[in-house]
């Protein structure tokens, strides 16, 4: 989601990382598209949720600027809040070193039965995002399509 990269100023960069790490999860991921920032993102998410993805991943227009309007696109379109997801992308962040981590706000949750997760607009903040929640998204894509949580050790599963 950045209005400058989607008018040309500059090539989107995370979009492109972030399916690239998604398909090194296992995940079968289209090309990144790019939107800009505003009602667009809404329109993108509504397309990508009415196709039946069952992973919609944001990057960008998570922040403080006055067009940063990504999660305000995003909640509205959730029926179920994954509020950990988005606290573990702000934990990362700030593991990492990047301390404006805790002014990220994006959102996470299930829309029917797409997982939509905002996260920052950087590269490297997508990459450490995806890394610190990546098993969570293939467990969580595996729950939602009628999955079974694993069952560890030799006792009856919690």
């Amino acid at each position: 989601m950045s209005t400058r990269a989607s008018a040309g100023v500059y090539a989107d960069e995370s979009g492109p990382a972030a399916a690239q790490t998604l398909r090194s999860l296992g995940f079968d991921v289209g090309d990144a598209v790019v939107v800009p920032d505003g009602p667009a993102v809404g329109s993108a998410l509504r397309d990508a949720i009415d196709e039946g993805y069952a992973l919609v991943v944001t990057t960008g227009g998570t922040g403080l600027a006055p067009d940063d309007a990504t999660p305000e696109q995003t909640a509205p379109l959730l029926d179920r809040p994954v509020p950990g997801l988005a606290e573990a992308v702000r934990t990362a962040g700030v593991a990492a070193g990047a301390t404006a981590a805790v002014l990220s706000r994006g959102v996470a949750g299930l829309a029917g039965r797409t997982l939509v997760v905002n996260l920052p607009g950087s590269t490297r903040a997508v990459l450490e995002s995806l890394a610190a929640v990546g098993a969570a998204l293939v467990h969580a894509t595996e729950q939602v399509a009628g999955g079974d949580h694993p069952r560890h050790g030799h006792g009856p599963a919690r």
